[in-house]
């Protein structure tokens, strides 16, 4: 499996799981919707979250919780455009755009942003190409149907882990008819987007099948739905839920977890990858 992934001109280490810290410039996201609207509260929580060990900061623009409004090209470009510019300039992280938008794809890697994390899989119009152009790593995410809007409208699967490794599969496919090698790809199973509670459960019990693509695994479990039914607790309830299961992913092959609880998530990886490192012949040394 890949070691090392370059992100513009910043190298990420795959050889542990890495943290990536959910920096969300939208007023109505399902958690922190509001918070982060202004470059200098952004900025703000961009470096604590770099403090707190997160190799990746993920700026979007764009709410995709269900039933979300839809956002024009240019008004995601003015949420994100000077985020990305500003943490760029200022912190020593990979910064990500959070964009399904070609425009804005472009954009944000003139910027500098080394990482294009797209929810619809470069499904969009013109998403392929400006990916391609980009030259910057790409992590395609499954989604039931193409609008977060309304992919929870009873999303149905035969064999929910076999349909995701295979849309995944034709995306890859996709991707290298576009010329964007596999070497710079990453995959996003999509927990919580257009899946019922017994599919994300699943996701997790077999995360490990999506290894025989043969791409580092990315996952996003913080602060889900699915948590506050399993275990009745409000968004704000959930980091032991979430740390639950991005530790579980992380024994499963996960390398990179996203997350709105940074500090935590990084000591919960940084525990799991100790355990599954450890070595009785470190006794000897």
């Amino acid at each position: 499996m890949l070691q090392v992934l370059q992100c513009a001109d910043r190298p990420l280490d795959l050889t542990c799981p890495q943290v990536m810290g959910i920096l969300n410039v939208t007023p109505d996201s399902f958690s922190d919707g509001g918070l982060f609207v202004s470059v200098d509260a952004a900025l703000i929580q961009a470096r604590q979250m770099v403090a707190a060990g997160a190799a990746i900061i993920d700026v979007g623009g764009e709410s995709t919780r269900p039933g979300a409004a839809a956002v024009s090209v240019q008004e995601e470009l003015d949420r994100v455009a000077p985020v990305v510019e500003t943490i760029v300039r200022e912190l020593p992280v990979i910064v990500s755009v959070d964009t399904s938008k070609a425009p804005v794809m472009a954009e944000a890697v003139a910027l500098g942003a080394g990482l294009i994390n797209d929810v619809r899989a470069l499904r969009e119009p013109g998403a392929l190409q400006a990916a391609s152009n980009a030259g910057v790593p790409v992590c395609l995410m499954h989604m039931a149907g193409d609008d977060p809007r309304s992919m929870q409208e009873d999303p149905h699967y035969a064999d929910v882990v076999d349909d995701i490794r295979l849309f995944l599969r034709r995306r890859i496919q996709a991707c290298e008819a576009a010329g964007i090698s596999a070497s710079r790809l990453l995959l996003d199973p999509g927990f919580g987007f257009g899946k019922h509670v017994t599919h994300n459960l699943l996701i997790i019990q077999r995360l490990r099948e999506f290894l025989s693509l043969g791409r580092p695994l990315l996952i996003g479990v913080s602060r889900k739905s699915t948590i506050g039914t399993v275990l009745d607790r409000a968004a704000e309830e959930r980091l032991p839920g979430s740390l639950a299961l991005a530790t579980m992913a992380c024994q499963e092959g996960a390398q990179i977890i996203r997350a709105h609880d940074v500090a935590a998530t990084v000591d919960a990886v940084k525990m799991c990858h100790a355990v599954r490192v450890a070595s009785s012949d470190d006794l000897t040394q």
